[in-house]
């Protein structure tokens, strides 16, 4: 007989090898979550900023491709070659880019032969001004000469930046032009191996579920972006019919201008009526004329808000204004220009992505408009009645 195994150092406890047991889960803090992903959000802003020159064209070429893809697809329909049906595509786009820029620059110049025209009316206005605050304030009047010196060395201290700035814009804009066909073509082109691409990642009984999910995501966005420019183009058509009918000067650049910055909610009417009104009371020195421009650009505005928008984009996505004023300020501080250029489709692109799965679909909701509608009305029978209330309360009982 063997004597028996002495068991006083050995480990107790211990599974045997017939169970099966998981790893025990390991519970964190939510205050180490959260900080990991201050952490992980903080690197991705630092990476949003350093690789802007090679990230923004790419943008710019996905929204463009995702706009291009329903006419290369009905030019493929048409026995055109793919490869031919992206080279036409991008063509088009490109006549029409032409054709905008020319009829801006024609506007442009123009607005440059006047300038030393509004410049000199603006000084004589200037000068009324003074004096009428002399005679009523006591204000010390500023000479012609002050001002043109004050104005000089405002530009001269200021004219290294705003060289160097435009050189800078300068070479982005030539190498987005350059890059951005390229991306668009490449984003068509291989559009059906980038989904097989996405199928990769999920198993193949979920596949069908994944393509539905980004044809519908696909469809929104292509509908909200056409929507966005066909109101555009309306906005710009009914803003230069009431400014040629007010004969005011370059009616079709401002009308376009405002069109545009009528985008940003709220802002983009300010800015866009109060440039054309300031230069419509310099040109003709009637309050009324430059009055009735601001009317013009209020009425428009108004139709767009409360008609166009929502009979052509509104059944499709909306995003309420403080998140597009959100999404400007943070695409402005993220890349500048093209940052507030992009932020409102690409607010719309992740609101489309967010009510597309159930657990980010509060966050959808949040970005959406009010009009939408709420799927549960507020209880009320918490509300309490506040100071003011229960004062009245009491008055009408005395």
């Amino acid at each position: 007989m063997f004597p028996r195994p002495n068991t006083l150092n050995q480990p107790r406890n211990l599974p045997s090898p017939t169970q099966n047991h998981a790893p025990a889960e390991v519970k964190q803090a939510p205050i180490v979550y959260y900080t990991f992903l201050l952490i992980g959000l903080s690197l991705l802003v630092f990476v949003l900023r350093k690789l802007d020159n090679v990230l923004l064209p790419i943008l710019f070429a996905a929204l463009l491709a995702v706009l291009l893809l329903p006419l290369v697809t009905r030019l493929e329909r048409w026995k055109l070659p793919r490869v031919w049906a992206i080279i036409v595509a991008l063509l088009l786009v490109i006549g029409t880019l032409v054709g905008l820029f020319y009829l801006f620059g024609s506007q442009i110049m123009s607005l440059r032969e006047e300038l030393p025209k509004l410049q000199a009316k603006s000084v004589q206005y200037f000068d009324q001004v003074q004096q009428w605050a002399q005679a009523k304030f006591g204000y010390q009047p500023m000479s012609k000469e002050q001002l043109i010196d004050s104005s000089m060395k405002s530009v001269k201290s200021s004219a290294g930046g705003f060289l160097g700035s435009t050189l800078s814009t300068t070479a982005g804009v030539l190498s987005v032009t350059t890059l951005v066909p390229i991306y668009i073509f490449c984003f068509l082109y291989y559009r059906d191996h980038m989904r097989q691409f996405m199928f990769r990642f999920v198993t193949p009984d979920k596949r069908t579920s994944v393509l539905h999910t980004m044809d519908s995501i696909q469809t929104v966005v292509q509908a909200y972006i056409q929507g966005l420019l066909t109101v555009i183009v309306i906005v710009s058509i009914l803003n230069a019919i009431g400014l040629l009918v007010l004969g005011v000067k370059f009616a079709v650049f401002f009308a376009i201008f405002a069109s545009v910055l009528a985008i940003i909610p709220y802002i983009g009417i300010l800015v866009g009526s109060a440039i054309p009104a300031l230069v419509t009371l310099v040109e003709t020195g009637s309050p009324g004329k430059a009055a009735a421009v601001v009317g013009v650009f209020v009425f428009v505005q108004f139709l767009e808000g409360n008609f166009i928008t929502p009979m052509i984009t509104g059944s499709k996505v909306s995003i309420n204004p403080m998140a597009a004023i959100i999404a400007l300020i943070l695409g402005g501080e993220l890349w500048g220009t093209p940052g507030m250029i992009l932020s409102i489709p690409l607010i719309a692109v992740l609101k489309v992505v967010f009510d597309a799965s159930k657990t980010t679909e509060p966050w959808g909701f949040l970005l959406g408009d009010v009009t939408d509608g709420e799927d549960t009305k507020r209880d009320t029978s918490d509300d309490r009645p506040g100071f003011f209330a229960k004062a009245w309360r009491l008055v009408k009982r005395t």
